[in-house]
């Protein structure tokens, strides 16, 4: 075999491999686009459940509720003393060192009896500050008015507050704490995620394509067609017989798995902030835009007027001298925006025209309502 020969396999060798390369980056879907099963649906029963309670702030250095303006404070405060064998209802009660707040908390799934959980309290009178504060033993209630825990500790709040004769300043909010593993779990939630026959996943955004890919994933895993999606945000899982009584094993095989996620063409706008978020899948039919804004600048500068030396009859005089400059953007240009152009090119597009993000919302809405932006526009 001579050297021409060697040569032409070569070639041959090295376009095969470019041609099985091509084949194995189109066929091979990109990992990093891909979410696990686990953070983008709910399993059914696995969910936070939602507390709240009202009690008494004390132990203030001064900052507390005004006990003569919030009565609910003065009420509660006799009550509390009254429970403890205080009689303070004849009292002429005069404290600024408690406050009455609101505590709020998310009893997790499946806590048990004895489990500790956070609390947020939070000013309901007019406390200026909770630095210091103790709060008193306090029942949780849930949606269904039954007791499911009791808080009480010392507040730690982020913020703070200082005040002297002519200044105040506070940072953060002072109103508002948290107490780390401050309530104990007094009722447990019944709910046997074993012995469920069927599961429904709830997909926190939900979509047609997704809900469709999630179930095939799933089916892939265990085998057979249990996994079906019903709508754009459930997707009903009849639990297989061999983990029938261990539903805990499935839900554990099937949470790993990757999907990618299909998300809807939208721009969303925050008209307050400024704030543009475009979706990867927004595009944008031809058309051809212009921006320019119309700037009238009128600048004043008097000037004295000095009579010559040695007048008799000249006064000194202030002379008004006015200038008017136009601008009309009359530099500004048409830009062209091909039809189906990527996000990049958009971006690219409109970062041409020289606006900043107020123009560029108006622009935007403007290319919507000429029906030419294919997504939808979402403010906040």
């Amino acid at each position: 075999m001579n050297l021409v020969q060697h040569i032409n396999i070569l070639n041959r060798a090295t376009a095969l491999l470019g041609a099985l390369l091509v084949s194995f980056a189109i066929q091979v879907p990109d990992a990093s686009a891909q979410s696990r099963i686990k953070d983008i649906t709910n399993f059914e029963g696995i969910r936070d459940n939602l507390l709240v309670g009202y009690g008494l702030v004390v132990g203030l250095n001064g900052t507390g509720d005004d006990i003569d303006d919030a009565v609910f404070t003065r009420e509660s405060l006799i009550g509390v003393l009254q429970r403890l064998g205080v009689n303070a209802r004849d009292s002429n009660l005069d404290t600024d060192n408690v406050a009455a707040v609101m505590i709020t908390a998310n009893l997790p799934p499946f806590a048990r009896q004895g489990t500790r959980i956070d609390l947020t309290v939070s000013a309901i009178g007019t406390a200026e500050n909770l630095q210091g504060g103790t709060l008193l033993v306090t029942p949780l209630m849930g949606a269904d008015g039954e007791v499911y825990a009791v808080g009480q500790g010392p507040i730690a709040i982020n913020g703070f507050s200082a005040a002297g004769n002519a200044e105040t300043i506070t940072r953060g909010v002072p109103t508002v704490g948290r107490i780390s593993n401050g309530a104990i779990v007094e009722r447990e939630i019944d709910f046997d995620l074993k012995e469920l026959q069927s599961v429904k996943i709830a997909l926190k955004n939900p979509d047609l394509t997704t809900a469709r890919r999630i179930a095939q994933a799933i089916n892939t895993q265990l085998g057979g067609n249990s996994a079906v999606s019903t709508d754009p945000s459930t997707v009903q899982l009849d639990v297989p017989e061999r983990y029938r009584g261990n539903t805990v094993a499935m839900l554990t095989d099937i949470e790993q798995l990757t999907v990618r996620v299909d998300t809807p063409a939208k721009v969303v706008i925050d008209e307050k902030s400024g704030v543009i978020v475009i979706g990867n899948d927004v595009r944008i039919s031809t058309v051809a835009i212009a921006q320019g804004n119309l700037t009238v600048r009128i600048t004043e500068t008097p000037q004295v007027s000095q009579p010559n030396a040695f007048s008799n009859t000249g006064t000194t005089e202030v002379v008004d001298r006015t200038e008017i400059e136009i601008d009309d953007d009359s530099d500004k240009r048409l830009a062209l925006l091909p039809s189906g152009v990527t996000l990049q090119e958009v971006v690219n597009g409109l970062n041409a025209l020289g606006v900043g993000p107020r123009d560029m919302i108006a622009i935007l809405q403007s290319i919507k309502a000429a029906g030419a932006l294919q997504a939808d526009i979402e403010l906040l």
